[in-house]
């Protein structure tokens, strides 16, 4: 029984075999692959552009073994090998996944979560990472995120890259259409975002043939080019390429072998969109082995056609003549990789947002979830249209091929020092493996990603400023979001309050003046519990509610409810109405949240039935039949309060239904009641609370800044801090609240507002 509920507690990396795993690596193909997939169309022209010099035939051997080389390190052998097993146990990958592994996210506690009268304190850190870990927190947070926000950037560049340059190939056949090149490619980049709100699955399906006949055709291309010059083999030499680079001493070559590794990190940011099985099978079996022999066949066609072949190294080595039948096939088919290469980076972006959301490092976003099977694939809106509105402007700003390829690279081997970083720390403290393992893993790889990294650096000035900015831009949304939202959960957290603290029943209410007023002032409310009547009016309460009915004497009586001040000095009556509120916890942890506190403060009155929501996201689609969707907790020292949780699959919609719940509330009261008669008269207030008036209630927090001391320094730091966060922080939690995650109705729910210093 623990075993099957600690399935449910949590999402699991899938782990497929047989025809469920060939089915999802069949997907992969139509995701994963087409971004590095279609490095052959621009690679070799990146290395050596078509109005330089022809370069001699060793040199073109040379090149040849560093992309092939390359292609064997960085893609095979660190992601597919080795960094594809760091993703989480959810089964998530990328940068932030990483660091999500070194410190995990709390997992949910349905027991504690429906413990209403137990002390809440803030989350920390596992004590065993120890306190030098917990130390370089922040620092190996805001690594990983720059990590991330370069991933992102990288996918706003790669659309704009794969189908310019396949789009550009028109111009060999029909050069009088060169001009046309830019307005085709952003008609195709339209069509492409459009067809995103169908979701992952399907669109992996639809375009999985296509990608893999793509392959298939630039592998046997290669394998057809390769007779034209079989000494081509010898670039399987590794020396060949280090050779190349000692003879010819031309540092910046290396920005161009790196454009045929670009996606490599596409292949462990989508793991949370497969499956780590799935990922290497397509790739060992058919993506690696095709990619090698499409660069191999292109060297092989460079030597021995010369000039000719070096106008345009990918359609003037297609065998056959130029407009030819096979031609035209291979144009057609480079068009639609090209197309489903921006594919790779779009859904990595949903990925990696989904991450940051779930980890409160960038505003909530609404999120769609399109799969049955897999959690991960999901369509956001917001990000798809803002990609989509990023990619056709840089494709209209760049205007030719040359420039983008320039700006192209960057992000990604920035991004590959950070993986390799990561993953070095990980081994030690994750895989509770020896230190010198990822000491040892960094050297290595971090030495081909360094060199990388230093060519692509050299581009700055020609383009590459671009994702860098952008970047930049990203990771300080993230970094401060993750710095406000979490001062905003700490405040959350220190708040709650253990019920039994401030509600009492009349045999445990402590001496002090009983009134029926305000709390702070001790002054009566009799016109706020005359509004409070008229709400529940205007939901179907009592009429005949007076004022005198916010003043009330001493009731010692058990079922009498009183609201203690927090010096236990003062007490006030709790008026009951007959109406049922539902109280959502939007941070997890014990206790009450303190928008319920807030709530009392405001109002003289309390609801009939109290019932204090959390909500549960489930690891699979749909909830089970036989799984109960309410899970509910009474306290029995007070009368009407209730914990619930509410279960969720990935893929339903958020809807809570109240008789459901009532339906629950029932059956407790029948397990509990001492008697029979009891139980009917505590079921028959309960339907009647529920009949009357239903409300949601949520926190809304309106947040100050708390005064710092920094010294001398101490105004300039009040003022910075008061900025940010009341007011730039301020306005958009406004504009992005945590109900967006929320697939309900915003309509029944009412704000109450708070007063955060934080």
């Amino acid at each position: 029984m623990d075993a099957e509920k600690g399935m449910r507690d949590r999402r699991k990396e899938l782990h497929l075999t047989g025809l469920p795993l060939l089915a999802l690596a069949w997907q992969t193909l139509g995701i994963i692959y087409s971004d590095i997939g279609t490095s052959p169309l621009y690679v070799l022209n990146g290395i050596w552009p078509a109005t330089g010099d022809l370069p001699s035939d060793e040199d073109i051997i040379g090149g040849v073994s560093a992309i092939v080389w390359s292609m064997t390190l960085i893609p095979l052998l660190k992601y597919v090998i080795f960094a594809l097993r760091f993703g989480t146990e959810e089964g998530e990958g990328g940068t932030f996944a990483l660091f999500n592994g070194i410190f995990p996210k709390k997992q949910y506690d349905e027991d504690e979560e429906r413990a209403l009268t137990g002390d809440s304190g803030v989350r920390s850190t596992p004590s065993s990472y120890g306190a030098v870990v917990r130390a370089f927190r922040v620092p190996l947070q805001a690594w990983a995120m720059f990590g991330t926000a370069l991933t992102m950037a990288d996918g706003i560049l790669t659309p704009a890259v794969s189908v310019t340059s396949a789009v550009g190939g028109i111009a060999v056949a029909k050069p009088e259409v060169t001009n046309d090149i830019i307005p085709i490619s952003i008609a195709f980049l339209a069509a492409l975002f459009l067809i995103q709100r169908f979701g992952t699955a399907k669109i992996a399906f639809i375009m999985s043939p296509f990608t893999f006949i793509w392959l298939v055709l630039i592998g046997g291309s290669g394998i057809a080019n390769i007779t034209f010059y079989p000494g081509i083999w010898r670039a399987y030499d590794p020396s060949r390429a280090v050779l190349w680079f000692v003879r010819t001493g031309n540092y910046d070559y290396l920005a161009g072998v790196l454009l045929a590794v670009t996606g490599s990190e596409a292949l462990f940011a989508n793991l949370g969109q497969f499956t780590r099985g799935a990922i290497q099978l397509s790739f060992v079996c058919v993506a690696y082995p095709c990619l090698i022999l499409a660069y191999l066949g292109q060297g092989a066609r460079l030597i021995s056609d010369g000039e000719h072949a070096l106008a345009n190294v990918f359609y003037n080595t297609i065998p056959g003549p130029v407009s030819g039948g096979l031609w035209w096939f291979t144009y057609c088919f480079a068009i639609f990789a090209t197309l489903i290469a921006s594919q790779t980076m779009i859904t990595a972006m949903f990925s990696l947002v989904q991450q940051l959301v779930n980890f409160h490092s960038f505003p909530p976003l609404r999120m769609l979830y399109t799969s049955e099977l897999v959690q991960g694939q999901i369509y956001i809106p917001a990000v798809n249209w803002t990609l989509g509105a990023a990619t056709i402007i840089l494709v209209g700003a760049f205007q030719n091929l040359t420039n983008m390829t320039n700006a192209y690279g960057f992000a990604v081997s920035t991004v590959f020092i950070v993986t390799s970083s990561l993953v070095a720390v990980q081994i030690p403290l994750v895989k509770r493996l020896p230190w010198v393992l990822g000491l040892a893993f960094f050297i290595f790889f971090g030495f081909f990603d360094g060199i990388f990294w230093g060519a692509s650096l050299r581009k700055v000035p020609l383009g590459a400023w671009v994702p860098l900015m952008i970047g930049v831009v990203l990771w300080l949304v993230m970094m401060f979001w993750t710095w406000a939202k979490g001062l905003e959960d700490k405040f959350d957290g220190v708040n709650r309050h253990n019920l039994r603290h401030f509600i009492v029943n009349g045999a445990n209410k402590p001496h002090g003046n009983v009134v029926g007023g305000d709390l702070k002032s001790g002054k009566t409310s009799a016109h706020n519990y005359s509004t409070m009547a008229t709400l529940t009016q205007g939901s179907g309460g009592e009429e005949n509610s007076t004022e005198e009915d916010a003043i009330s004497k001493d009731d010692t009586t058990p079922d009498a409810l009183y609201l203690v001040s927090e010096d236990k000095t003062f007490v006030r009556e709790l008026k009951r109405v007959p109406i049922m509120a539902i109280f959502h916890k939007v941070a997890g942890g014990k206790g009450v949240p303190h928008s319920f506190y807030a709530f009392l403060k405001q109002w003289p009155a309390l609801p009939r039935i109290v019932v204090f929501l959390s909500i549960k996201l489930l690891p699979v689609a749909r909830l089970p039949e036989h799984e109960e969707r309410y899970l509910i907790t009474k306290v029995r020292t007070l009368k009407g309060f209730y914990g619930v949780t509410y279960q969720i699959g990935f893929r339903e919609d958020f809807d809570v239904k109240v008789e459901e719940i009532v339906a629950g509330l029932c059956a407790v009261e029948h397990r509990y009641a001492s008697d029979d008669e009891e139980g009917e008269r505590m079921v028959a207030e309960v339907r009647a609370a529920a009949e009357t008036s239903i409300t949601h209630i949520m926190p809304n927090y309106w947040v100050y800044s708390r005064p710092v001391k920094a010294g001398i320094f101490t105004p300039i730091v009040h003022y910075v801090r008061s900025f940010l966060i009341e007011g730039l922080y301020r306005q958009l939690a406004q504009t992005f609240p945590d109900s967006v995650l929320w697939r309900g109705s915003q309509e029944e729910i009412i704000r109450v507002g708070i007063n955060a210093n934080i």
